[in-house]
């Protein structure tokens, strides 16, 4: 337990000493969440009333998406893990310590944005924090899990940067984030329920502001939490301790499985 929580400590201090890990856990969220505050508020008055569960999840699928795989490659090709399995650290460890850690970032930065979209700019107050902050943890549990797998069956850095990328535009363009899913195209809105990005505002929207659903809300918190759970499963089936050994355990194609809640979920909506 000691040495869980020292590596805890170690890794979230490299959350904030480490300058590629602060940029993409703090100050690329705030600085996007007050660059549209500033000027997409000015543009759009509309957008304040969406602006604390937009930025929320925006901060969510940036930090994670974008700041944990490429550390899990990086220490994987660099030998690190082979040192851990010597001195009989579990694989669980090193993969549920990063997400835990950003988890916690995560908090501390969607704090900041909530607290300063009400202060600040005055935006709608949420009506049930109970649901905001359950539907927080579904998405930081989704988000997280998802960026571990990424780290877990990414070949390389390359490859690494592809498939966050994969997810993270989409869900930019049609996670809910600038279009709301009821004002899409019927097709476009099905398919952009396969994003965590899209069931997080579903449910925010729903559970923590008070606005209406484009679907059930508690059923996108179920997916989420379910596709986190799944996607860190497989994570830590498929982990490679070494990325000169080629055996796997499984092919990495088996990632795709965290799919699965997210479409049982389209026919289901």
């Amino acid at each position: 337990m000691n040495a869980f929580i020292n590596h805890f400590n170690f890794q979230f201090r490299v959350g904030i000493r480490d300058k590629q890990a602060f940029m993409l856990n703090y100050l690329f969220p705030l600085g996007f969440f007050f660059m549209m505050a500033f000027i997409m508020v000015d543009i759009n008055p509309d957008f304040l009333e969406t602006l604390i569960p937009v930025m929320v999840t925006f901060a969510i699928i940036a930090s994670t998406l974008l700041g944990i795989p490429d550390p899990l490659v990086k220490a994987r090709e660099d030998g690190i893990y082979r040192t851990y399995k010597i001195n009989g650290v579990p694989a669980l460890s090193i993969l549920i310590i990063p997400a835990l850690t950003a988890m916690l970032h995560l908090l501390i930065v969607c704090t900041i944005i909530t607290v300063t979209s009400i202060s600040l700019f005055d935006a709608p107050v949420p009506v049930d924090w109970f649901g905001f902050v359950f539907t927080f943890m579904a998405i930081a549990a989704a988000s997280t899990g998802i960026s571990v797998l990424v780290g877990v069956i990414s070949p390389s850095t390359r490859m690494t940067v592809l498939w966050s990328q994969v997810i993270f535009l989409p869900s930019m363009l049609l996670g809910g984030l600038m279009i709301p899913n009821s004002l899409l195209p019927e097709a476009a809105g099905k398919i952009a329920q396969v994003l965590p990005s899209t069931h997080a505002m579903n449910a925010f929207n729903a559970l923590g502001m008070g606005s209406s659903a484009d679907f059930n809300p508690w059923g996108s918190v179920v997916i989420l939490v379910l596709g986190g759970l799944l996607a860190f499963g497989l994570a830590v089936y498929l982990f490679s301790w070494d990325s000169r050994n080629a055996e796997r355990r499984g092919s990495p194609l088996l990632g795709l499985l965290a799919l699965l809640p997210f479409l049982v979920g389209i026919f289901l909506s």
